[in-house]
């Protein structure tokens, strides 16, 4: 019997997908035990409201022209399809059963750590799929990072903001470095974020 691939899941809305988002994904891909990143493209976040979030398909555009180029990374609209607001042990549930091959781990921002424990049926999400955790900047240490299921992933921290970069455009100034370059032009010709 062939182990299972273990895929990393990043869910978000990637609204856009920045070079941080970037960063961390291949920081996953390719040092940690994961064979795959899934950027899982959220049409949208219980958390947050969807106001001033692009159509899902434009982000999910942007996130498969931001990875081209990278065999360990893909982007995926399985939530599309699934019933709204998107929770993640949905979206897992579904997938166990897609991919019966596949060993899926949640990748999440330290930062999201202290409020896992209101995420729909967290501790099921946590025993059987298990947390890769990235570091971020300011946050207050979490009893989760000594839970067994739960692996701190090295990385730099980033803090970078999705709302920086659209505030950036409907003020006219540049985003350059701060999105994959394919992003950038979308982003220009198609008038996001105007």
């Amino acid at each position: 019997m062939s182990t299972p691939q273990k895929i990393g899941l990043f869910f978000g809305s990637f609204n856009p997908i920045h070079i941080g988002h970037m960063i961390i994904a291949n920081i996953m891909a390719e040092n940690a035990d994961l064979h795959k990143v899934w950027f899982v493209v959220s049409p949208q976040n219980p958390f947050k409201p969807s106001k001033g979030l692009l159509h899902e398909f434009d982000r999910y555009d942007m996130v498969k022209a931001a990875i081209a180029d990278h065999y360990k990374l893909e982007a995926s609209d399985v939530e599309f399809n699934l019933p709204k607001p998107s929770y993640t042990i949905h979206t897992l549930a579904y997938l166990t059963e897609k991919f019966p091959g596949k060993e899926f781990k949640v990748i999440i921002g330290e930062d999201n750590l202290e409020n896992f424990t209101k995420w729909k049926n967290h501790e099921e999400i946590l025993n059987q799929f298990g947390l890769y955790v990235y570091p971020r900047p300011h946050v207050t240490n979490s009893e989760l990072k000594r839970h067994h299921h739960v692996k701190m992933i090295e990385a730099p921290l980033l803090d970078i903001s999705a709302t920086y970069i659209r505030n950036c455009i409907k003020s006219n100034k540049s985003i350059r470095y701060l999105v994959p370059e394919p992003v950038e032009q979308m982003i220009r010709l198609k008038d996001f974020y105007r």
